[in-house]
């Protein structure tokens, strides 16, 4: 009784790790978020390059790093941020055909209809409350709501 209820346990907790391992991503599900343009990554690379070349002159200026692996490690992160600058560049010429469509998109994105932002700012005392709320934070009066346009 004790060994089946064991093997029970160790097949079902086999088929609990295997399982993710067997499957299949879907197609439709990348590990991109569905805004993410090509200029858009150069740009995000092209941070991480920078706030990897600020880390290195921090380490180096507080003597973690010798001075041959610094130059040689900016050296290579300076060659990695042209070439993303370049690109960057290069990704921002449009063919005409591009330029016709990011207009198209312009315009339809002006055509929206934008919903009104809701102001929570005090009758009484004047106070800007920066979160929704029903009362005012400053004196305690009943905020009432006032779209701004």
């Amino acid at each position: 009784m004790f060994f089946g209820l064991a093997l029970i346990i160790t097949g079902c907790m086999a088929v609990l790790v295997a399982a993710p391992l067997l499957t299949t991503e879907s197609a439709g599900e990348g590990a991109l978020p569905i805004d993410v343009t090509p200029l858009a990554d150069l740009k995000r690379r092209r941070l991480v390059v920078y706030e990897n070349i600020q880390d290195l002159e921090f380490e180096y200026k507080a003597g973690k790093i010798a001075k041959d692996d610094y130059l040689a490690l900016s050296q290579e992160y300076r060659v990695e941020a042209a070439r993303l600058m370049a690109d960057s560049q290069a990704a921002e010429m449009l063919s005409p055909e591009d330029t016709l469509i990011e207009r198209e998109v312009a315009a339809r994105r002006a055509r929206r209809t934008v919903q009104p932002v809701e102001e929570y700012v005090c009758q009484d005392c004047g106070f800007e409350n920066p979160l929704p709320v029903k009362f005012c934070g400053e004196c305690g009066a009943r905020i009432t709501l006032r779209s701004r346009k």
